[in-house]
């Protein structure tokens, strides 16, 4: 199954949507270990994105990235900006060029985008970060793209780990970011980036099974 440009639009305006619909969540979550601003921020940096999208949508799939990174940097302030940033244009450049792209090149893509927040971030799972949502949602999605299943199960059990990722933050404590400065208060407080990146894989498995 090849994945349109369209379809990578249409998971663009599903996660604004949810990034808009948890903002209060998101900035309730960060206002326990960071600060308080991480869903005002990622509603921002999305609806730059959505405001956007008619200069977008007619290019390939880097181009359309490449787009959403400079939009991120640009309006997201702390670290979220960055960071999204990074992996944005780490996946573009994976994509460039590309009206669709494969089940397998979207995971590459991903994966990109991993080591591109990772190298950014000096970070690595077990830190109480986005890492720890994306990192086994990938590995969840690659098992399931290499053992022949199709994008929409890729995506399905990509959502499962990057949510119970998630929820893995809770009990650990906070090695990088503002949220290290609390030591060990840190400990019992969902991370709010591992909680955007999770709805991010929530938006691509909704975009994919309205698309069919």
């Amino acid at each position: 199954m090849g994945i349109e440009r369209s379809c990578v639009i249409a998971f663009l305006l599903r996660a604004a949507e949810l990034l808009r619909e948890n903002r209060d969540y998101l900035t309730q979550l960060d206002s326990a270990i960071g600060d308080a601003d991480h869903g005002v921020n990622m509603d921002r940096g999305f609806s730059k994105i959505t405001s956007s999208i008619d200069s977008l949508k007619d290019k390939d799939v880097g181009s359309i990235l490449k787009g959403c990174s400079m939009a991120l940097v640009s309006s997201v302030g702390g670290a979220s900006g960055p960071l999204y940033g990074t992996a944005f244009m780490s996946a573009a450049r994976a994509l460039e060029g590309k009206d669709s792209i494969s089940e397998e090149e979207l995971l590459q893509a991903l994966k990109s985008a991993l080591e591109g927040i990772k190298s950014r971030g000096r970070a690595v799972e077990g830190e109480k970060t986005m890492i720890d949502a994306i990192a086994p949602a990938l590995r969840a999605m690659e098992e399931k793209i290499h053992s022949g299943a199709s994008l929409i199960e890729a995506l399905r059990a990509a959502e499962r780990a990057a949510e119970e990722g998630m929820k893995a933050t809770i009990p650990m404590k906070a090695t990088k970011g503002r949220a290290s400065y609390l030591g060990e208060r840190s400990v019992g407080h969902q991370d709010p980036g591992a909680t955007s990146s999770y709805l991010l894989f929530r938006a691509m498995r909704e975009t994919a099974e309205s698309k069919g």
